[in-house]
Formats: C-alpha cells, structure tokens, sequence
C-alpha cells in the first residue's frame, strides 16, 4: 500500500514539473541558504533556486540580508533546467510587480512609511522597496551631511517624491518628512511662546549678524546687540556652537515663523549692579564709545555708559569733541552725576586734569585826559606839553571874538 502511495505521489510532481512554465508563479519555503543563492522547496520533484540577483531589487552582499531559511516566499519561474533538474526563480520579480501599485497609491496619498538603508551610494542612499528606491543625499536631512557611510542599514520615515513605472525609477524623500514634522513642532511650539519668558537653550550656528540658539526642536535669533551687555563685534567672540544659554524670549512672529531672543536680557543688568561700584566725585577709566557734537560717550563698565559734555571735556574752548578724543580712546573721568534708576551717567574729564596757569594780564595804560578849567587857571599847577596840547583858539577864543 506505501509503494503505491509513493508512486501516486511521484506522479503527482511530475504532472506538476510538467505543468510549470516559464512565468508562473509559485510558492515555496527556504530552506538553505548559501552566500550568493537561496534554495526552496516547492513540492515538486525539482527544488528551486534564487540567485542573488534575484533575491532584492538592491545590491547584496549575502543571500541571508533579503531571506531566512523557514520563510515562505512567492517566486516566479525564471527557467527550468532539467540538467541541473532544478528551477531557477526570482522573487525580486514578484515583489516588483505588487510594489508599483502600492508604491502609487503612496505617491497619491502622500503617505509616510518606514524602509531600511540597504546601500550608500555616489550621490545618496538606495532602499528595498520592492524596487529600488533610491533617497538623494539633498533629500535624506534637512541639514548638509558630508558622509552618509554610518547610514546602511538605518531605518528611515520617507515619502515617494517621484515615480516612473516605465523608467523603473523610485525618488524618496525624508527631508519632506522632518520638514513636515519640523513645521508642526514649530506651530506647537511658537504658541506656547510669550515675551518675557526665559529658556534653556543650546547655539546651533553662528553668523556675522548673531546666534541662532535651539529651544526646543525650533531656532531663534539671537541678534549680536543681545548677546551680551557689553559690545560685542563677533558672535565668536562670547558664544560658541553647542554651547547651552540662558534666553529670554523678545518677540514672537508666528505669521513669519521668527522669534527674537536675547541672551543678556537674561541675565543681570549691568545697571542693577552700578549702584554698588560707584559713587559722585570717584575718579573712573573708561573708553569712549561714541563722539556726538555735544559730547562723548564713555563707558565705564560693560553695559554702563556715561556723558561727558563737550564742556566737560577740556580746560580750553573746544569746537567739537572730535578735536580731541577719538573712539577707543581710554581716558580717566570724575562722576559728577549717578543715577542708576534713570541710567544716567555725568562726568568730566577736564575735573581729572591739572587746570592750566593764567597768564599775567598786561597794565591798561592810564587815559590822557584834558585839564579842568581850575587846574589851567591855577598858577600852582603845572601842565605839561602834553596837557596843553589844545589851541589858543580853543582857549581864548571867546576873548577873542569880542576884540573884533
């Protein structure tokens, strides 16, 4: 009775060998698996094999990356080669033809599903996705990455960007994704903003005109004039990328997506601590920072600047004060004025400097005067050339006159 069920049986495979063509399709179960080929039992009197090739529609190193030895799988007939007595199939076939459709209703959908890096290659990262897919290196982050080779084997949340069916060509994205989610957080996130309020942060780049400081999943601005109470010429100069602060936020522009933030505003005036360091009448250095046509303006602490008016700047008449101070200078100054809750500084140079001798004045001459009328007609008074300068005319004129 055994016999005749194994020769029942062994009809039965050849009927089925004979049944198989080129194109079918069948399903099978691993069950070895060697560096470049897979084998697979399908109840026929021939087992299967899967080259490499046609294992995935991306480049293996090993038939194990794309199969395991139990899995069942749909392959296709590729050839029957009665001498090897074994059916060559592929299974990268199969999988391209259910791929496309789902691969187009993704596109449509703009659905977000996971693939696996299966390669890096020259221009970008290659994915299984029945087909190959293929993520350009502009398209994998939202920021430049100068070496993908840490990428295989990673897991990423992509869209299809572009698809031809006949050109077998897959584009995925997973910039659009982070970009996407990046725009929902920042929503999220400017929303629950206020001005005043003050974050932890962390300096993500820096540029001539200030810091750009992370809070949470979104970029702010620190602008160069708030990142520090004194002047700063550089970013550098008092931050660096990575670097944690303290930010008080300024303004928020949900309609722009900005948000202004400072760094000093976030830590103490250098006015609240002023009332302790100085006092009317101390003698201070600072540097002058401005020159106005009034007056220059000198700062005497970071932070803390002070006026000198123009006449409070030399013992001599000056025009303006470019004529004798420059900007950078450093000069010694006397508080004449301090009024930290105003933020109102006076000073004098000039009161620091020796004032200069006064030059003798020169005798006025003493103004000749005509003689009076008594000193003439006193014979005890003598006059000299001098006083008696005026004309016999003048003298006896009216004596004269009546003599006619």
């Amino acid at each position: 009775m055994s016999e005749e069920l194994n020769v029942q049986e062994s009809q039965e495979a050849m009927d089925n060998l004979v049944s198989l063509k080129k194109g079918d399709i069948v399903t099978g179960t691993i069950v070895k698996i060697e560096d470049n080929q897979a084998f697979v039992s399908l109840g026929y009197k021939y087992d299967g094999v899967i080259p490499i090739r046609e294992l995935s529609s991306v480049q293996l190193n090993n038939a194990s990356e794309a199969v395991q030895v139990g899995q069942e799988v749909q392959v296709k007939v590729v050839s029957i080669d009665d001498e090897k007595e074994r059916l060559v199939l592929s299974k990268r076939q199969i999988d391209a033809e259910k791929a496309w459709d789902a691969l187009q209703a993704r596109f449509e959908s703009g659905e977000v599903f996971e693939v696996a890096v299966a390669d890096v290659v020259k221009g970008g990262l290659v994915a299984d996705v029945g087909v190959r897919g293929f993520i350009p290196a502009s398209m994998v982050e939202r920021h430049f990455v100068e070496d993908f080779s840490d990428y295989k084997g990673r897991t990423l949340r992509v869209k299809v960007k572009e698809i031809d069916r006949e050109n077998n060509k897959v584009i995925l994205s997973a910039k659009e994704v982070l970009d996407a989610e990046f725009e929902q957080n920042k929503q999220r996130i400017m929303e629950s903003l206020y001005a005043g309020q003050e974050l932890d942060g962390t300096v993500q780049r820096l540029t001539p005109f200030g810091a750009f400081v992370d809070i949470g999943g979104i970029d702010g601005l620190v602008h160069v004039s708030e990142l520090s109470w004194q002047h700063v010429a550089h970013p550098k100069d008092v931050v660096s990328e990575g670097q944690s602060v303290r930010v008080r936020v300024l303004k928020v522009d949900p309609a722009a997506g900005k948000i202004s933030l400072s760094i000093k505003a976030a830590q103490p005036g250098p006015w609240e601590t002023a009332g302790s360091q100085f006092a009317i009448g101390d003698i201070v250095t600072g540097v002058v920072r401005r020159l106005v046509a009034f007056g220059a303006f000198v700062e005497i602490a970071p932070g803390v600047e002070g006026l000198v008016h123009i006449s409070q700047i030399a013992h001599r008449h000056i025009a303006t004060p470019f004529e004798v101070l420059k900007e950078g200078q450093e000069v010694k100054a006397k508080i004449l004025d301090f009024n930290p809750a105003e933020k109102r500084v006076s000073l004098s140079i000039k009161e620091t400097e020796e004032a200069p001798e006064q030059a003798p004045k020169a005798e006025k001459p003493q103004r000749e005067r005509a003689p009076k009328q008594e000193e003439i007609n006193n014979p005890n008074v003598s006059l000299s050339n001098q006083s008696m300068s005026f004309t016999l005319a003048e003298r006896f004129g009216d004596k004269l006159s009546k003599l006619k």
